[in-house]
């Protein structure tokens, strides 16, 4: 693996040369891992909020957790783009439904960078996006942009449903990708849209798509780890591939160790710390 830190020049580069890779990850091991495994961006997702904390949404989740997620995950990384996830009541809405002022915004964007060592900040498209976008970038925080079935305001999508499946619906995303352009954006995440549109998109830009059930035609990919690990059975998208199941392994590793430990099986003696006997004899008089 090339230990070089990966840079959002890199990543701007690289369209039209190679694809890129992108994974999530949310704690120390994990990143780790897809660290080694020389992947070129690890996302700290508020997926965060559903495969690792089993909340039912990721608008649950706040700057509490995904800063400390954040933290594990930079204390690992030598060499991928590390990217903070802003969640929603940071630059979006707060529980009480008041709208989030831009320079609020950029606070907490910061905190990604000061406080957990982040290197950029992903945003999921919503009403005033463009004008936090604008915020965010010009206090010289890099961001990579997120349209097409965005999670967080997946009630006002109509669900978790493909966008874009019309003509109209998909232009208004390939507006959305130019403007964020325009900002400045060094990559855009293109989630659940159909691979023709996502070609489209992917050819009128001059930066890097990742595409997440967006088709190939997308400059790179991004996965859930949990999900493409077989970690998290609540729920598996019809666009990830199962790489392995953990969870069976995990399981069955469970079961050998109760097992073991019930039949008086573990530990044994290569796991044990051994006394001379006359040192007991000593402890015994």
């Amino acid at each position: 693996m090339d230990t070089q830190k990966v840079t959002v020049s890199d990543i701007r580069e690289a369209k039209g040369k190679r694809k890129l890779t992108m994974l999530t990850a949310y704690d120390y091991p994990l990143a780790s891992l897809i660290d080694k495994a020389g992947i070129d961006m690890i996302l700290v997702g508020d997926s965060l909020a559903n495969v690792v904390l089993g909340l039912q949404s990721t608008t649950q989740v706040g700057m509490t957790e995904m800063l400390h997620h954040a933290r594990a995950v930079t204390r690992a990384v030598k060499h991928a783009l590390v990217i903070g996830d802003m969640p929603y009541g940071s630059y979006q809405a707060l529980p009480d439904g008041r709208q989030v002022m831009p320079a609020e915004s950029v606070k907490n964007a910061k905190r990604f960078i000061d406080e957990a060592n982040c290197d950029v900040v992903k945003l999921e498209w919503f009403d005033k996006c463009l004008d936090v976008t604008k915020e965010i970038i010009n206090s010289g925080i890099p961001v990579m942009g997120h349209i097409g079935l965005t999670p967080q305001t997946a009630d006002k999508l109509g669900g978790f449903k493909v966008q874009g499946k019309d003509a109209q619906a998909a232009q208004r995303l390939i507006k959305q990708a130019e403007d964020l352009e325009k900002l400045g954006c060094f990559a855009i995440v293109l989630e659940c849209v159909p691979d023709k549109i996502a070609e489209i998109i992917t050819q009128k830009l001059s930066i890097p798509t990742i595409g997440i059930g967006a088709g190939v035609a997308c400059d790179g990919q991004v996965l859930v780890s949990y999900d493409m690990l077989g970690l998290f059975e609540r729920f598996t998208p019809k666009f990830v591939k199962k790489y392995i199941n953990l969870s069976e392994q995990i399981f069955s590793a469970v079961k050998a160790y109760k097992s073991e430990v019930e039949k008086g099986e573990f530990p044994a003696k290569e796991h044990t710390f051994s006394i001379k006997q006359e040192e007991v004899d000593k402890v015994k008089k």
